[in-house]
């Protein structure tokens, strides 16, 4: 269990033998918590920063089992085998450790920094000398600044390469404290048009450029990276511009390309959550044709997904 010395913070899941989520093979660390509401977002779990529990009515038999170990009452028959009053419950656990047929999941689970580092030190035999390391995405890592930096710290500490993968909305106090003990940043370039922005993922896109720049002009290592997104984020002028920033930041050179899919949907239904992105047309070849044509007019290497 935590510590009341060290920082404890809420993870959704850890993910081993992660090949796109850095250099190398990783692990990747995933936060929750978002300020952000992108309406293709593809980690819903991450999104709410705290944990939650949720019911899967396709493997439920009906033993009604967690009706009677609920600590809070808070579950009652229904159509779907078990409803759940989210106001009662408190995400103890218990229906998810006493259901025979795991049809109970608890999303999100407090963690010690000590935890973390005891599953990360398992892996490190794999990728050890190969140029990998641990990942730090979400949800929002910045969202849990004190956890991570303690997390990125103690990677350092094992001589661990340490990335985030973030949107860059933060403060820049936030981001240049991350920054110190940061190997490298996956950054997310949503939109250049404020409008737009706050239009897709529900903030301004203010601090978001301020922080990019504060990271180039620091010297940071920064992978920029272009989520294609039908409709949305995919015209001309907007690749441009987008292309134009990158190529003018120092030490930008190259960007890669996040082609839009519609995967994560099951996810949501999983959460009892509405698919934000019925919307989103599937991802067109020509556009992403198209949008690395422009992109490499701007001077700047161009690569799909990364």
């Amino acid at each position: 269990m935590p510590s009341a010395s060290s920082p404890s913070g809420t993870l959704f899941a850890i993910k081993r033998y992660a090949l796109h989520d850095g250099p190398d093979l990783r692990v990747t660390v995933f936060l929750k918590g978002c300020p952000l509401s992108c309406l293709w977002c593809h980690n819903p779990e991450g999104i709410e920063a705290a944990p939650v529990m949720v019911h899967l009515p396709e493997k439920c038999v009906g033993c009604g089992e967690c009706l009677k170990t609920c600590p809070q009452g808070a579950l009652r028959p229904g159509l779907t085998g078990v409803d759940r009053d989210n106001e009662t419950c408190t995400t103890c656990g218990v229906c998810a450790e006493t259901c025979p047929a795991l049809a109970h999941e608890a999303v999100g689970k407090t963690w010690a920094v000590s935890e973390v580092m005891a599953e990360i030190e398992k892996e490190i035999p794999f990728f050890s000398g190969t140029g990998g390391g641990v990942t730090f995405s979400g949800g929002e890592p910045l969202a849990q600044p004190d956890f991570l930096e303690a997390m990125l710290m103690a990677c350092g500490q094992q001589h661990l390469h340490r990335a985030v993968d973030t949107s860059g909305f933060a403060s820049a106090a936030t981001i240049s404290r991350i920054a110190r003990h940061t190997d490298l940043f996956l950054f997310d370039l949503k939109h250049m048009d404020p409008d737009a922005h706050r239009r897709a993922t529900g903030v301004s896109n203010a601090p978001i450029l301020s922080n990019l720049r504060l990271l180039a002009e620091s010297g940071a290592r920064i992978g920029l990276r272009l989520p294609l997104i039908p409709g949305i984020n995919d015209d001309a002028e907007n690749i441009r511009r987008t292309g134009l920033l990158a190529a003018s930041l120092p030490g930008i050179q190259s960007i890669d390309v996040l082609p839009y899919h519609a995967a994560a949907k099951g996810k949501y239904a999983k959460l009892g959550m509405p698919y934000p992105g019925d919307a989103i047309p599937a991802a067109d070849p020509d556009s992403l044709d198209r949008a690395m044509e422009i992109l490499r007019h701007c001077g700047l290497a161009v690569r799909i997904g990364g």
